[in-house]
């Protein structure tokens, strides 16, 4: 039976132990013995509070990975050998010292796990041989090597003299009642326990000592730190604070609450509730590049950076002082997540910025990092910075920003920009909210200030030009739209020209709008490819609006907008060739009815009772161009009015009609 708190497959590969904390050896004798001991040593002064460490015996190594098949201790008496340890480490370690030894059954072979984890009482001395003369020396790991103590580092060592950190520490006013069989159950069958395998029948009690998780105060067992803040339903019952606010904003400011939600609960729990949440919020953001057959998508922010970030702000957080949550404030352009206090002593503010090498300071809480490294939930390689940063560039984000108070250091903050698409889709649909609700101006200021963020967005731009036109500020649409005219750097350039284009005809200037049309940049989407065909067309150029709706038409042929105009622009023309003679006569029996079968799509395809009566309404108007049979002129007009019935004008055409027939 594994008696280990993690699966054996994951501590011989690595998955959750990293090299620092483990350590192979093929076989056992006198020579392995001593480095044995020594590293045991080394594992409970744990001077990088990493959580102590593991040796494995009966497996040999290369360059510190583990050499598989086992070489195994079939050959030798296994019993023996863990009374050997439990010995040598009562007679070599001081103060007393013992770890958990675990025989295990690996590939096939048997093996012996000594689990070391670090010890109350650290620091600690191993003789450097069996004999009781032998000299003592602190042992330390330094990277995946087990050295003497020495200079700076012994000091450093002797400075942690019974120095435990806050959630190893014991705590004797909670009963050891507090804590939850059911979570601890929960997390050991996450992280492939053997604690809880089945056939295994461990009291609650057994498996937190077995884990290292109580401790005796005046002959009775009481909690760790850590197990109050991973197995109890509440762990702010004991640690004010202890939670994760999450507060999104709708500026930049922080002015304009839209959302609060507060994360309580164990922490594994806090950490996996407000990834979902943000992540929700994150929404894909995906973009056409020109000239590729693939879109390009984006995340507001990339989920690998969030775990990181908030991973992170738990385990380095203080939980003995202040009772500040962890906070996490959501901006259209940013994310920000403060916990508190500030970095350990040792990082310096140079020691975050891109391509440096963070010093290994202890850590805060080795007992949460081990904990959430285990759940896949955090890293302890100080990996967790470059990670951020490297998702963070291949997400196509600006770079995250890291920093603290460097004289109190009574906080420490992550900025996550928002990819600069997301921050335009938010700004966007702010700004249409506030538009819809009749708050015009501030619609136009959401904009102006999302901008400020953005400059070489067009959507913006565009939509900015659009309300300004709307609202009658013409002055300021014109401002908008010459600050981006012209400038290739600028993101969906054709848009703006689109917008000032349709202001243009708004204020019925055709001759400015056509002169405006013909400097649109070329499209890269359908939609901006109809908008642009449309928009030739309101200004009168129907050819150039005919060739673009028919350049456009595989893309958009099932798109009931574009077949109606699309057809309409056939009318138009074929309006104007009946005046140029006999190949205008053919060339307009022609267009009408390209435009007869268009229509029929169109109301084949119409989404809205709008769109097809006036589809029925063109389609009686071409039938009579092409003098169909009354019957079919007359039911088309009928059916438009069906479609519609508060509209007047359809009745009105066909009476006309009739009436000129009668005269």
């Amino acid at each position: 039976m594994n008696i280990l708190p993690i699966a054996l497959e994951d501590l011989v590969h690595a998955r959750s132990i990293e090299s620092a904390r483990r350590e192979f050896k093929k076989s056992w004798n006198d020579v392995i013995a001593d480095a044995v001991f020594r590293t045991v040593c080394a594992f409970a002064n744990d001077l990088q509070n990493l959580n102590g460490g593991y040796l494995v015996l009966g497996v040999d190594e290369s360059e510190g990975l583990p050499i598989l098949p086992p070489h195994g201790l079939d050959d030798l008496d296994v019993d023996l050998i863990q009374r050997e340890i439990f010995g040598g480490c009562l007679a070599r370690i001081d103060p007393e010292y013992q770890p958990v030894v675990a025989p295990e059954v690996f590939q096939g072979k048997r093996i012996l796990v000594i689990w070391a984890p670090p010890g109350d009482a650290r620091p600690y001395q191993a003789r450097e041989h069996g004999g009781k003369g032998a000299a003592k020396y602190h042992y330390v790991r330094l990277a995946s090597s087990t050295a003497a103590a020495k200079g700076d580092i012994l000091t450093q060592l002797l400075q942690l003299t019974a120095r435990i950190p806050y959630d190893d520490r014991r705590r004797g006013d909670v009963p050891l009642s507090a804590v939850s069989g059911d979570l601890l159950r929960h997390f050991l069958a996450d992280v492939n326990s053997g604690l809880v395998a089945p056939g295994v029948a461990l009291t609650t009690d057994d498996l937190l000592r077995g884990l290292k998780l109580t401790s005796r105060i005046n002959g009775m067992e009481v909690p760790r730190n850590v197990s109050l803040l991973f197995f109890t339903d509440d762990p702010e019952v004991y640690f004010p604070g202890a939670r994760i606010e999450v507060v999104q904003f709708g500026d930049d400011v922080g002015g304009d609450l839209i959302e609060e939600k507060v994360f309580r609960g164990p922490l594994p729990r806090q950490i996996r509730q407000v990834l979902a949440f943000l992540d929700n919020l994150a929404a894909d953001v995906v973009r056409k590049v020109p000239g590729q057959a693939e879109a390009r998508r984006f995340v507001a922010f990339p989920y690998e950076a969030l775990e990181e970030t908030i991973s992170n702000a738990v385990l380095h957080r203080g939980y003995d002082a202040p009772p500040e949550p962890i906070k996490v404030y959501l901006y259209p352009d940013r994310l920000e997540i403060t916990s508190y206090p500030g970095p350990v002593p040792g990082l310096r503010r140079e020691d975050l910025q891109a391509g440096a090498h963070p010093p290994q300071a202890p850590m805060r809480n080795r007992r949460i990092g081990e904990f959430l490294k285990e759940l896949r939930l955090a890293e302890m390689r100080s990996t967790g910075i470059p990670t951020i940063r490297r998702k963070m560039q291949e997400n196509g984000s600006p770079a995250p920003q890291f920093d603290f108070d460097d004289e109190s250091r009574a906080y420490f903050r992550v900025t996550l920009p928002a990819h600069p698409e997301y921050v335009v889709l938010h700004a966007l649909r702010e700004a249409a909210r506030l538009s819809a609700t009749g708050e015009r101006e501030r619609a136009i200021e959401h904009l102006s200030v999302a901008r400020r963020h953005i400059p070489r967005s067009g959507a913006l731009a565009a939509q900015l030009i659009e309300y300004a036109a709307a609202a009658g500020d013409f002055v300021l649409a014109q401002t908008v739209f010459s600050s981006v005219e012209g400038d290739p750097t600028i993101n969906d350039r054709n848009l703006p020209y689109l917008a000032m284009s349709r202001a243009y005809l708004d204020r019925q200037e055709q001759a400015a709008a056509r002169r405006l049309l013909a400097q649109v940049p070329e499209p890269t989407a359908a939609p901006d490819e109809l908008e642009l065909a449309i928009l030739h067309k309101r200004s009168g150029d129907f050819e150039r609006s005919h060739k673009l709706f028919a350049a456009a038409y595989p893309r958009l042929q099932n798109d009931p907008k574009a077949v109606h105009e699309f057809a309409q622009t056939k009318m138009r023309l074929a309006a104007s060739a009946g005046r140029r003679g006999t190949h205008g006569r053919t060339a307009q029996r022609r267009l009408n009815r390209e435009a007869r079968e268009l229509l029929r799509r169109a109301i084949e395809l119409a989404d809205s009772p709008v769109r097809r009566a006036w589809a029925w309404y063109d389609l009686a108007q071409v039938l009579a161009r092409l003098k169909a049979p009354e019957s079919e002129i007359r039911d088309a007009c009928h059916r438009a009015t069906e479609a519609l019935p508060g509209e007047t004008r359809f009745g009105e055409w066909l009476a006309q009609r009739e009436h000129r027939k009668r005269e």
